[in-house]
């Protein structure tokens, strides 16, 4: 009896976290109700230098090694000794093509096998993206829409769907860049969204902390949402 009392207390610690839940809506724009987002995901530690480190390993992995310089020995140019070794007064040379002289070769200059390669274990990559999810469901920047694989392939239906959401939802109304996650590329999605600007695709199976960060809101297929728990 006195532990069920205290769990009413604001602030005990034997207080039980209300669940994490979002709204539901259906491809008319229509709430339908809300869900309870798997704990699992949704509910982790936030961790921002996990994020940003995810985020750094994705885009140097992206680097390719463009940088390329030539040598003394690849230079156009005479291989002829410029002067005599000695008797002028000058520095000993070699020919024109040294790295010393203006259109001479590089010296320890890139040659385009740079390695940019870092690499990031497989549950680091899955705390790191929980992390970010679980920050757009603090911050209530995240909801549900079910059926949207019967969307109409039309670009105008999939513009009355994101303006219908937006007058429902105040946070996605602020939010100029959405990403629509579902469980693997829907042709009829990918051609109704295909023309929004600043409405990107993301795959559940290619979902990545960058392709996250980059969005200020998230609309996920009640399919997918049932395969994060998975």
């Amino acid at each position: 009896m006195v532990l069920s009392l205290v769990r009413l207390i604001p602030g005990s610690p034997f207080q039980r976290e209300p669940n994490m839940k979002a709204q539901v809506y259906n491809i008319k724009a229509e709430n339908v109700g809300e869900i309870t987002l798997p704990k699992a995901v949704f509910e982790n530690e936030i961790s921002e230098k996990l994020i940003s480190q995810a985020i750094r390993v994705y885009l140097s992995n992206q680097r390719s090694s463009f940088a390329k310089t030539k040598t003394r020995s690849q230079v156009a140019g005479t291989r002829q000794k410029v002067w005599a070794q000695k008797g002028t007064g000058r520095a000993r040379h070699g020919n024109r093509t040294a790295p010393i002289f203006v259109g001479g070769g590089i010296a320890l200059g890139p040659k385009g096998d740079q390695n940019y390669l870092l690499s990031l274990n497989k549950k680091m990559k899955k705390v790191a993206v929980n992390s970010l999810l679980s920050k757009f469901a603090k911050e209530k920047r995240i909801l549900i829409v079910e059926q949207i694989n019967t969307l109409t392939p039309k670009t105008k239906e999939a513009l009355k769907l994101i303006t219908g959401l937006k007058a429902k939802n105040e946070v996605l109304s602020k939010s100029s860049k959405v990403g629509i996650i579902t469980t693997k590329t829907l042709t009829n999605v990918k051609r109704a969204f295909g023309n929004l600007e600043k409405v990107n695709l993301l795959s559940l199976k290619s979902l990545n902390t960058y392709d996250l960060a980059n969005q200020q809101f998230l609309i996920v297929s009640k399919k997918a949402l049932k395969h994060f728990s998975r």
